[in-house]
């Protein structure tokens, strides 16, 4: 048979994983082939850009949306691990396991289709009447924003030193520093779990800005804003960048907003947009052009 739509591949998913043990993605997808009864033709054949089998494809998506909804998590890169809601679908199995049932979970449904407060982004479900313009442009923002989940949760696992790597490969990768080695050369390591120190503005080294991270969880508010703008003074510094891997209070985003300083507060949302922006932390996969007919061309001479 020809390869299964991802949304059969939920319950087959989660049957493998039931027993409770860690598992690679590559077991599920073997797992869901024996399962198929997949020929080896099957399993090799190519999606259009020829960058992945159609199986590791649609086991992927199959992934996303069962980690969405809270019914697998992951343990490392590419292992996953079946949680407590998971075993219970597993025992009380719904009619159509499919992506309707996975939006009676709230947690699937806000990420499946309601607008994200962060972004303001609302990402539409491709229908009969939208143009194939509109469905490349609505399975990109939902490919972007799937992205900007993933790394959020890297994010998330990396430990504070990493962190203080990744945020000063963003700073250079967007041109201050000048080099990786430059950038690292004035940048002194902090205690707090966090950057303290200075970064070239450019590569002459004609202003600096004063840099601080913190991989919290928590939201960082306003008494760590007014500790960093005091960091400032001490240096006898105007600019500044705060960055954390979670978000911002409201008053800590107020107070930064009405200081003489200039202070920059990058929440984790903007940096990993920052680092998808950069490629910083990620590869391109796929590039797909669409053309269109040069009226010029035909017009006689």
């Amino acid at each position: 048979m020809a390869v299964p739509a991802f949304q059969e591949m939920f319950l087959p998913f989660l049957q493998f994983l039931a027993d409770g043990k860690e598992h690679r993605l590559s077991e599920v997808a073997s797992h869901i082939a024996d399962h198929f009864h997949l020929t080896d033709e099957d399993k090799s054949e190519m999606i259009p850009s020829g960058q992945s089998s159609k199986l590791s494809n649609r086991v992927g998506w199959g992934r996303t949306h069962l980690k969405f909804a809270g019914l697998i998590e992951p343990v490392q890169s590419g292992v996953y691990r079946i949680t407590s809601a998971g075993q219970n679908v597993v025992k009380n199995p719904p009619e159509n396991l499919n992506l309707k049932f996975l939006d009676t979970i709230p947690q699937h449904y806000e990420w499946f289709h309601t607008k994200k407060k962060e972004t303001g982004v609302i990402v539409p479900r491709a229908s009969e009447d939208d143009t194939p313009e509109e469905r490349i442009e609505s399975a990109f923002i939902e490919l972007q924003r799937t992205l900007v989940a993933d790394i959020l949760a890297q994010l998330g696992r990396i430990t504070w030193t990493r962190f203080e790597q990744v945020v000063l490969d963003v700073l250079v990768a967007m041109g201050y520093g000048g080099s990786r080695k430059e950038a690292a050369a004035v940048t002194q390591g902090g205690g707090d779990e966090g950057i303290d120190g200075v970064i070239n503005e450019d590569r002459l080294g004609l202003d600096v800005i004063y840099v601080q991270a913190k991989h919290w969880k928590g939201n960082v508010g306003r008494p760590e804003i007014q500790g960093f703008v005091g960091a400032l003074a001490g240096k006898k510094a105007t600019k500044g960048i705060f960055i954390t891997r979670s978000a911002f209070s409201e008053n800590a985003r107020e107070y930064a907003a009405g200081l003489h300083e200039k202070v920059i507060l990058i929440d984790g949302l903007r940096l990993a947009e920052l680092m998808i922006e950069h490629g910083v932390g990620v590869d391109e996969e796929h590039t797909y052009r669409v053309k269109k007919i040069d009226s010029d061309y035909f017009e006689e001479a």
